[in-house]
């Protein structure tokens, strides 16, 4: 528990740190968190069996996270038109495959695919979350780390307490309704308090991208769990100590940081 605590401090730190340090700093750091999940990801992949190429996926989820992050810094038509540029990486994942000894073609392209779409584009969005209402702003990703991290503190603490119905016992047997239910309303409790403070939305929208992170970024927890069960893993890596892999952090955001930039976006433009 010790070991534990003291990482997340100093992680909590660094992560802070990033935001507040300007959007080159925000985007370099949140670049090499998504690579690191990407890169556990496949480890996974790797243990259950499946070949996937590495190579290709890694200069394809720089491509993508450096691209779309100069869209949402500059957004000058130059970067629109560089986005071409993923047809060509896009398509070397094909490529390599033609020169590999393979009995399995589909399932090495699909599951390198799938490594981006499930670590590396929703990372895109969280970056995005900075730039939802034009200029460079770490409020909304901040508040949403802090309603991330309230929701699984407070999962964690009311499960404990209280907890006596399991949420997903075949996936995450430690999981309760009670904690589940008792992580929404303390993260729903912090975006009232972040409401006070950034007044960029009422504080009904707030209590809502609570709610949707709490909700979304649960599930994205439990189909976490799923692969990992699969294979029989505890942890995606071992580079957090007390914590596990980068993506076991991360997972909820994984899920949950698409849908709060889409409902950020449709209510700041209806």
């Amino acid at each position: 528990m010790k070991t534990r605590a003291i990482t997340g401090f100093f992680f909590l730190i660094v992560m802070i740190g990033s935001l507040l340090l300007g959007p080159q700093v925000f985007m370099g750091f949140y670049l090499v968190l998504a690579l690191l999940c990407l890169h556990e990801f496949y480890g996974l992949i790797i243990k259950s069996g499946i070949t996937v190429n590495r190579g290709t996926g890694f200069i394809n989820a720089v491509a993508i996270f450096v691209l779309f992050g100069l869209i949402n810094y500059h957004d000058e038509p130059i970067y629109h038109q560089l986005l071409f540029l993923l047809t060509l990486t896009l398509a070397s994942v094909f490529i390599q495959e033609l020169y590999e000894i393979s009995v399995s073609p589909f399932a090495n392209i699909g599951f390198t695919l799938l490594g981006l779409v499930f670590t590396v584009i929703p990372f895109t969005f969280f970056h995005a979350l900075a730039y939802v209402k034009g200029a460079y702003n770490f409020h909304f990703p901040l508040a949403f780390l802090l309603m991330l991290w309230s929701n699984d503190t407070g999962a964690y603490l009311t499960g404990r307490a209280f907890g006596r119905t399991k949420l997903f016992e075949r996936h995450s047997p430690k999981k309760t309704w009670e904690g589940f239910i008792g992580g929404v309303l303390i993260a729903a409790g912090v975006a009232f308090v972040i409401s006070r403070y950034y007044t960029e939305l009422d504080w009904k929208h707030w209590v809502s991208m609570a709610i949707i992170i709490g909700v979304i970024g649960t599930t994205g927890d439990l189909i976490e769990s799923m692969f990992k069960r699969s294979i029989n893993v505890k942890d995606s890596g071992g580079l957090l100590p007390g914590h596990g892999g980068v993506l076991d952090r991360f997972d909820g955001l994984l899920f949950a940081a698409p849908v709060v930039y889409t409902y950020l976006h449709f209510i700041l433009n209806a």
